[in-house]
């Protein structure tokens, strides 16, 4: 039965109208761009600047054939070996050879799956560089949380171009840039407070390499430190996981890698039974610790406790009887460059409130200064090439010497020193010149550009005097030899 309409109040429609939807959300684009104003957007687009500047410095050297040593042979072998589900067999250390019985680095199993996709040395380079520059982010991120954005980004600038991540960007691939971002993430958040991730940050560096155990030990001591007064349990906690990484570092050395190592024995203890003593280069090693202090901190992190956790490393090194060991080349400060950055963020944080004026007047102007410095030396390290035109193109002597490399099959097996390794690994089983260990290689391939060899065929015959070589092809200084069959 229908009525007439019943009158209703105002109250009453409004009980009785359906709720309105919410407001729509901002777009992703909006907050994307509020992201980027207020600067949380800053750690990111520096790391994807500095991705692309360590990866055209790398890739470029390998394509001009500007391999510096046989490093990226090992380690393609390694990974080549992995993304096939094999034995890690890395011939260049000696046929057969485990990689795992030279260093203990099992993480660079993780590339693998890329390898197997894109089967190149360019491939660790890219992987080099993409985690070189990841560990910009929390480098970058706590120190704007600690000073301000503008002084956070200067402090990130001057970490993305500090010597010592050039100078690993340099240096082909070594997996030492799998502990560089462990541990800038580990120490962002230790200066966060968040004392249980710092830890499991830092707990993988044991897969990186064996004596990043004691690295790990020195960083949970400073986590004890500094949780200490807030939680007991925690500073406990961290005095166990540092150990764990006194121990892991003593069983890897003595138990694992001598268990891979077809001599039974960890083949770097001569490094430090041969060395003269710390006292040994000492000048070197003095200019060493200057440029880790000076121009990247100017001084300063010698305030905080942080910077406890670059000891280990350095000890070894400086007991260590190789001079590469001691100096500013290669790739071997890498891992500190996160700690002394980080270290000056810290100390800075106090120094602000000093009641020195001096000292708050230093460390208000210190992050321009070491961005400043750190913009100045590009001038004469890797990234200064990025602004010559040769850094983007690739000579004629590498096409013809590439032509006459291409001309070794694949699967082959070839001997060879540092030029050619690295456009072989990843099609041939190559082993290191005069180390093949009864082996007699299909071919044999040289780098003598700088005439050392005066007479190839005849080095080749005291090399296998059982063999008869034949120079196929030469180009450029380099020169390839096949082995003739019998019957």
């Amino acid at each position: 039965m229908h009525g007439a309409p019943v009158a209703t109040s105002d109250a009453d429609r409004t009980a009785q109208d359906p709720p309105q939807p919410p407001a729509p959300a901002a777009p992703s684009r909006d907050r994307g761009l509020r992201r980027l104003l207020d600067g949380r957007g800053d750690p990111h687009i520096l790391a994807a600047v500095l991705f692309v500047a360590y990866a055209v410095v790398s890739i470029g050297r390998y394509l001009r054939l500007g391999t510096r040593s046989w490093d990226l042979g090992i380690f393609e072998q390694a990974v080549r070996a992995y993304a096939h589900l094999q034995v890690p067999v890395v011939d260049l250390k000696g046929p057969g050879a485990n990689v795992l019985g030279d260093h203990f680095s099992p993480i660079t199993a993780l590339l693998a799956p890329f390898y197997r996709l894109f089967p190149s040395p360019v491939t660790l380079l890219v992987a080099q560089a993409a985690l070189l520059a990841l560990s910009a982010v929390p480098v970058t991120r706590a120190a704007a949380r600690l000073l301000g954005r503008r002084r956070g980004l200067a402090l990130g600038v001057a970490y993305g171009l500090s010597w010592g991540i050039q100078r690993a960007v340099d240096f082909d691939f070594h997996e030492i840039c799998f502990a560089v971002p462990l541990i800038a993430f580990s120490l962002e958040a230790l200066l966060r407070q968040r004392w249980r991730a710092a830890l499991y940050w830092a707990l993988p560096l044991v897969l990186v390499k064996e004596d990043l155990g004691l690295t790990l030990a020195a960083l949970a001591l400073v986590v004890a430190l500094r949780a200490r007064k807030s939680s007991r349990r925690t500073a406990l906690a961290a005095l166990g996981v540092a150990a764990f990484g006194v121990v892991a570092t003593v069983v890897t050395m003595t138990l694992v890698i001598p268990a891979f190592n077809t001599t039974d024995a960890y083949d770097y203890w001569s490094k430090v039974s041969d060395s003269s003593g710390p006292f040994d280069g000492f000048d070197t090693k003095l200019r060493t610790v200057a440029w880790l202090l000076i121009p990247t901190t100017g001084l300063l992190a010698l305030r905080s406790p942080l910077l406890l956790i670059i000891l280990p490393t350095l000890g070894w090194r400086f007991f260590s009887s190789d001079p590469h060991h001691w100096d500013t080349e290669w790739h071997y400060s890498a891992i500190l460059m996160p700690v002394v950055v980080l270290a000056l963020a810290d100390a800075l944080v106090g120094a602000r409130r000093s009641s020195r004026p001096w000292l708050r007047s230093y460390a208000l102007h210190l992050p321009t200064a070491v961005a400043s410095a750190a913009l100045a030396l590009t001038t004469t390290l890797p990234l200064g090439a990025l602004t010559e035109s040769a850094a983007y193109s690739v000579p004629a002597r590498v096409s013809a010497i590439d032509r006459l490399l291409g001309r070794i099959p694949d699967g082959a097996s070839v001997e060879s020193n540092i030029g050619p390794i690295s456009r072989l690994t990843s099609r041939c089983r190559v082993f290191w010149i005069t180390n093949t260990r009864g082996v007699t290689p299909d071919f044999i391939a040289l780098d003598n550009t700088s005439g050392r060899y005066e007479d190839v065929p005849g080095y080749v015959r005291q090399l296998h005097p059982r063999a008869e070589y034949v120079v196929v092809g030469s180009a450029q200084g380099y020169v390839v030899l096949e082995r003739e069959r019998v019957g």
